[in-house]
Order: structure tokens, then C-alpha cells, then sequence
């Protein structure tokens, strides 16, 4: 078997640096890092143990897959055998005020990116089998809130494809993971006011805890991991409550968990 070679999206900070991290304690590990930011790439690159190549470009653009699949070839032997997809944004907007438009570009980075990358990335994973990939969902896949319709419509694709996905990969030997972040603090989402406030700040965990989730679903080959644990009581009570959990969201329990700072939610791009 050869050396484990890591691909992570959005590897310029938050969930993605972290993981960029984590996955840098394990043996014999080389990483790829992709991103938009050269300059925070090339900073990790050079601060991590482990031999490390990156890609700087935006993962919506037509030839990005190309790019990545070339950068693969040409730095790693065609080798790999775990790709990250974490790289994603939001854009806060009710659907009256975004309308499609940002539907559209939501949609394109958090979800038609990812299938892309993966389409291209699929032979060298199944040729470096046993791997994996672990696509960086939200809890926003399970529970929609006001103004974030277009996202919750991505991540809810995401992790429609997600579970297909697995089914068709298990009999090659790629291990198709998910990780569901509820509040994670990062650049793009600092959540300030809720860890301000005793009653919403265990809602709010850290990159590091998402990356070791990440972990748990690509290297140790689990289904699906929440980031923080207890989130999965939200997926829950939709799923039993629908009513209740529409009331409670469309109400004001519901703009608890929303942010003021008018800040996009972003990770590593």
C-alpha cells in the first residue's frame, strides 16, 4: 500500500485549516490544500510537518476539477485516498429578498462544486481503495431556518447525494462519509452574540472538534458525525414534530439560533 495522500477544500481556515492540521499528526500523511487565498495556503504549507502541495483557485470556476485532477498527477503520482469536501458559504437572505440568484451561487459552491470535484476525483480514488471522502454537510441539511433557505437547499442536496453516494462506492472500496457542523466558530461566522449569551453558547463548538469529526468519518470509515453530538436532537424532533419544529422556527425561539453580525458564513474559501 502506498503512503495516505489527503485533499481538503477550503484548507485556508476554519474546519478546513483545522482538519489541514489534524490530518498533519497522522502517519506517513501527504495533504493537499486548495483554496482561493495563495497566501494562506502557502503559510499552512510551510507551517505543517508533513509534506504538504497546494492549489490556489475557486472551486466554481469551469476548470477547476481539471486544475485539481492535474495538480494530483503531477505532485502525487495520481494518488489519492481521502478528499475533504468542506470548502461552502452562505449568503443570509429570505427568499423575497435573494430570489433565485442566490439560490444559484449557494448552490453552486456548496453543492454542483462538490459533485464536480468528485466526479473528476472518483478514478484515483477507487484505484488508491481502501479510501474515502467526507463531505462537510451542516446540521442546516436536516433543520431549515428562516433566511437561510438557499443554503439549507444545498446542504440538504449534499446530503441526499451523500447517502446515494455511499451505497454505490461501498462495492469499491471508497468509504463516503458526512459531517453535519451546527455553529462553528470561524472567520466567516464568529458567532459572537451566541457565545455571549449562557443560553445559546454550548450551541457553538470549535473547527478543531469538526475536524476531528471529519476524521472519525473519512480515516475511521463512520456514516455520519454532528458537530456538537447533541445537534442530532434538532434532526430528530423534525423528523417526529414536523409542526412543532416549523412553530419553533418560525417563531421566536428560532431567531436565537441567527446570527446579527450581517456576516457571511463561510469556511476556507
Amino acid at each position: 500500500m502506498g503512503m495516505p495522500v489527503a485533499l481538503v477544500t477550503g484548507a485556508s481556515s476554519g474546519i478546513g485549516e483545522a482538519t489541514a492540521r489534524r490530518l498533519a499528526r497522522e502517519p506517513d500523511m501527504q495533504l493537499i490544500l486548495v483554496a482561493r487565498r495563495a497566501e494562506h495556503l502557502a503559510r499552512l504549507a510551510q507551517e505543517l510537518p508533513v509534506p504538504t502541495t497546494y492549489l490556489a483557485l475557486d472551486l466554481t470556476a469551469e476548470d477547476a476539477p481539471a486544475q485539481v485532477l492535474e495538480h494530483i498527477q503531477t505532485h502525487h503520482n495520481g494518488r489519492l485516498t481521502l478528499l475533504v469536501n468542506n470548502a461552502g458559504a452562505s449568503w443570509r437572505a429570505t427568499f423575497a429578498e435573494g430570489g433565485y440568484a442566490n439560490v444559484k451561487r449557494t448552490m453552486a459552491l456548496n453543492f454542483d462544486a462538490v459533485v464536480r470535484l468528485t466526479e473528476v476525483l472518483l478514478p484515483l480514488l477507487r484505484a488508491s481503495a481502501p479510501s474515502a471522502i467526507v463531505n462537510v454537510a451542516s446540521t442546516a441539511s436536516r433543520v431549515a431556518r428562516p433566511g437561510a433557505g438557499a443554503y439549507s437547499a444545498s446542504k440538504f442536496a449534499l446530503a441526499g447525494w451523500t447517502d446515494s453516494l455511499y451505497a454505490e462506492e461501498l462495492p469499491h472500496g471508497v468509504h463516503i462519509g458526512m459531517v453535519l457542523p451546527g455553529f462553528i466558530a470561524t472567520e466567516g461566522f464568529p458567532a459572537q452574540e451566541l457565545r455571549a449569551r449562557a443560553a445559546t453558547r454550548w450551541v457553538v463548538s470549535t473547527p478543531q472538534r469538526a475536524a476531528q469529526a471529519i476524521i472519525d468519518a473519512g480515516l475511521n470509515r463512520r456514516a455520519e458525525r454532528y458537530v456538537p453530538r447533541p445537534y442530532f436532537l434538532f434532526a430528530a424532533v423534525r423528523l417526529l414534530f414536523p409542526a412543532l419544529a416549523r412553530r419553533v422556527l418560525s417563531g421566536g425561539a428560532g431567531t436565537a439560533f441567527t446570527t446579527k453580525t450581517g456576516a457571511d458564513a463561510a469556511d476556507g474559501r
